[in-house]
């Protein structure tokens, strides 16, 4: 019972338990989306200071609300992690039904625990509850942050604070290593849920697509036991979070200041565990206890990404090859391999799309970075459905040739800027007209990139080509400064969205054996 001002009975419909377990059961069994909508605007509700509940009646209705959304947690993840790409509209409707809800149960848990601290009427109730009230909330903020890291958008500093707050009371009150059920079929401790949250941030944020950053946190969860969280750096911690001055995740560097509150992830237990997991996906299974929600993935794919991880987490962390210098020019950018066709010299520019213009901050002998306002990426703009893996062709002012680049980290400022880390692949592209006499008709003409790469003396072209065109089992033919050039398969390097990046080994023809 939840008295007002006056010691009546609240009217509101989260002030009696058998009410709220009444709303529950009406809930839409077969409509995820509406369900989880309606749970969230109960959370919020929940949390409305003229409310007047209790801390602990609070809790007891924030655990029933929270047990009835995960059925329909999993069901919109499963969908917004749908193998088969979804629409601009679906992806958005997804992707806020889960944010309100993460936000929400997040602040919740946030809202309880600093209530207990305060002492707040009934709070000591929930005492023996704290573990899963830490758990809980630190596993909604990885699902904040997966979310933000799926779009490439800015992290709430909020968040880092509330993470930090979660562990330290969990810590100080020795229940952080404490195991729990914290749903079902979901045995974890606030460390472990705290462990995987930093190592998959510090390994994927920046650096990893929607579904590959998905699919690299299910695996450390699924590993999760073996993940190491320690007070005091030995050497072998990969990633640190300070408890102090809450901030990102990073790499762990041994002549960094040490200081207290700094937690350091080390992850050399789960190097084996992994590498076995991958040998068991390299036989197409996958473990019942691996969860994707119930999506089924192409076991290619899941091995790829385990074996992306497992090179990702080596010691020491990996160095800048190298040196960056301070730069400010503008680059002209053609975003996608059609859009790179469009501004060659080839004279396909059938109506095309103008280029953009990206300013350059840094530049090494590898690469860039190039900052790019929110509104001009959100405006149709070539930024448009920009990626990690994206390809990106590239002109310096005053300069008449094209280069070839790969978008390889992506981060949004506290402005709304997106910061584009690029691999240059070629500082020059040729269009080449390629040959495959495999095909019949006019499909035995495709057209292609050449990266006209400096100082290669392999043998080798590096071509860019239509997506799914490469076969290690067909071979091309060009032509390149007068001379006719068999290129036989080496491999495929990269494949993106629109396109296909391969080596061939460069073999020359006399005229004559190119002929019809």
């Amino acid at each position: 019972m939840v008295l007002g001002l006056f010691g009546k009975k609240s009217d509101h419909p989260l002030a009696d338990i058998k009410n709220v377990q009444h709303l529950l059961d009406d809930l839409p069994k077969s409509d995820s989306l509406k369900a989880l909508h309606e749970l969230s605007e109960w959370m919020e509700d929940l949390r409305e200071p003229g409310n007047g509940f209790r801390a602990d009646h609070q809790w007891a209705v924030l655990r029933l609300l929270d047990q009835a959304a995960q059925g329909h947690v999993r069901k919109v993840w499963h969908d917004y992690f749908a193998p088969q790409p979804l629409t601009k509209f679906q992806e958005n409707r997804l992707w806020s039904l889960l944010d309100a809800f993460y936000t929400q149960s997040e602040l919740c848990h946030f809202e309880l625990l600093g209530r207990y601290r305060e002492g707040d009427k009934g709070a000591a109730a929930i005492k023996l509850d704290l573990p899963f009230l830490c758990a809980r909330g630190v596993a909604a903020i990885t699902g904040r942050l997966k979310l933000a890291v799926a779009r490439f958008a800015l992290v709430d500093p909020a968040l880092w604070k509330h993470l930090a707050v979660f562990y330290m009371f969990a810590e100080g009150q020795d229940f952080n290593h404490t195991p729990i059920a914290m749903y079902a079929n979901v045995q974890t401790s606030v460390a472990q849920e705290m462990a995987v949250l930093i190592a998959w941030y510090g390994s994927c944020s920046g650096n990893t697509n929607q579904l590959p950053g998905h699919i690299t946190e299910r695996l450390l969860s699924y590993l999760g036991k073996g993940l190491k969280l320690s007070a005091s750096y030995n050497g072998a911690g990969l990633f640190v979070f300070d408890l102090a001055q809450p901030t990102p995740p990073m790499f762990a560097i041994s002549d960094a200041t040490i200081h207290p509150a700094l937690r350091y992830v080390e992850v050399e237990e789960i190097r084996q565990p992994l590498e076995n997991l991958i040998k068991t996906l390299e036989k197409g299974i996958a473990p019942d206890a691996l969860n994707f929600y119930g999506v089924t993935y192409e076991m290619e794919m899941v091995c790829d990404i385990a074996r992306g991880l497992l090179k990702s987490i080596v010691l020491p962390p990996p160095a800048r090859k190298n040196p960056r210098r301070k730069i400010n020019v503008n680059l002209q950018i053609a975003n996608g391999f059609h859009r790179m066709l469009e501004q060659s010299d080839f004279g396909l520019r059938l109506g095309a799309a103008e280029s953009d213009t990206w300013e350059v901050q840094d530049i090494s002998a590898t690469g860039f970075r190039c900052v790019v306002s929110l509104s001009r990426n959100d405006a149709g703009g070539v930024g448009e459905g920009l990626k990690i893996g994206s390809l990106i062709g590239s002109k310096a002012e005053n300069v008449s040739q094209w280069g070839a680049a790969i978008v390889r980290r992506l981060r949004r400022d506290e402005q709304g800027k997106l910061h584009i880390g690029v691999e240059v692949l070629s500082p020059r592209i040729v269009v080449m007209p390629l040959l495959d006499r495999s095909k019949l008709g006019s499909e035995k003409y495709l057209i292609g990139l050449y990266l006209n790469r400096p100082n290669d003396a392999s043998g080798e072209a590096w071509l860019v080509i239509k997506p799914e065109t490469f076969s290690g089992s067909r071979t091309l033919e060009m032509q390149l400064n007068d001379k006719n050039y068999l290129l036989m398969p080496l491999a495929l390097i990269e494949r993106g969205d629109d396109y296909d990046l391969a080596r061939y080994r460069m073999m020359e023809q006399d005229a004559s054996a190119s002929e019809e």
